[in-house]
């Protein structure tokens, strides 16, 4: 197994169980990690990491129940941890000793961590929720309910679906512009590739990451902050799982973080 290189910034790590993925700007902030198919993890299970993980040294961990909305679920220090997953597909907290995490297999992946207070998050964005400004919402209840501020946020974007390989229907546009995206955003996040004779007219591609810069950005988040891996899912799949490519036979991959 050879392991697709990764922008500065971006460092593989050797874990008891495979390679992970680290971003070294918010590793200075908050312990976190994004894993591969080297980790065994189904569509709905939660992953069996040592406790020699950096991670993992959290003593609960909050899972969801992802539903591809813009629902935020909040944990918050001195709570009792939800004995159930929240129906939801971000999760903020300022709690320590738990680690929070969404699961994905194209979706795009946002791990979040405020340099001041130490607030945490982690979003699952699909392109339902991309559309519906989930990592907007995400970085609105971070500031109002655990008082963080978006220009002290540093995000990393893990391993998604790209726009090499994320053929979309016209349906898809006309659910971003329903939800009232600018005319502009949306030109810059669909694009058509250029047709070869003989062929059938290209589909439309839609840049999901790049959509959730986009949009982390107008919630405030400095764009200095934002830091993208680039890996494409599909294009990977020794390392990485695609549900558009493997179908029911792909696995999950794990996108977690904790307060230090």
């Amino acid at each position: 197994m050879t392991l697709p290189p990764v922008p500065a910034g971006f460092t593989w790590t050797d874990e008891s169980w495979g390679p992970a993925l680290r971003c070294d700007h918010l590793l200075r902030i908050a312990p976190h990690a994004f894993t591969t198919r080297q980790l065994q993890l189904s569509a709905f299970g939660a992953p069996q990491l040592g406790r020699d993980q950096p991670v993992m040294a959290a003593r609960d961990l909050v899972l969801l129940t992802q539903v591809h909305g813009n629902d935020v679920a909040v944990i918050r220090q001195g709570s009792a941890v939800p004995e159930d997953r929240p129906r939801a597909d971000a999760v903020v907290s300022d709690a320590h000793g738990v680690a929070v995490a969404v699961r994905v297999a194209d979706c795009v992946p946002l791990l979040i961590a405020d340099a001041e207070t130490g607030t945490v998050a982690a979003v699952h964005a699909g392109w339902r929720g991309t559309a519906a400004r989930v990592a907007s919402i995400a970085i609105q209840v971070m500031q109002r309910d655990l008082g963080a501020r978006p220009e002290d946020l540093v995000v990393a974007i893990g391993p998604s679906i790209r726009r090499c390989c994320y053929e979309v229907g016209s349906d898809v546009v006309d659910a971003f512009a329903a939800a009232g995206h600018e005319r502009y955003l949306i030109d810059r996040w669909f694009t058509v590739p250029p047709s070869r004779p003989g062929s059938d007219r290209p589909k439309l591609r839609l840049d999901v990451a790049s959509a959730n810069r986009d949009q982390l950005i107008l919630a405030g988040v400095s764009e200095a902050n934002i830091h993208d891996c680039g890996l494409c899912t599909a294009m990977h799949l020794d390392v990485l799982t695609s549900y558009r490519i493997e179908r029911d036979n792909s696995g999950r991959l794990f996108a977690m973080i904790t307060r230090r």
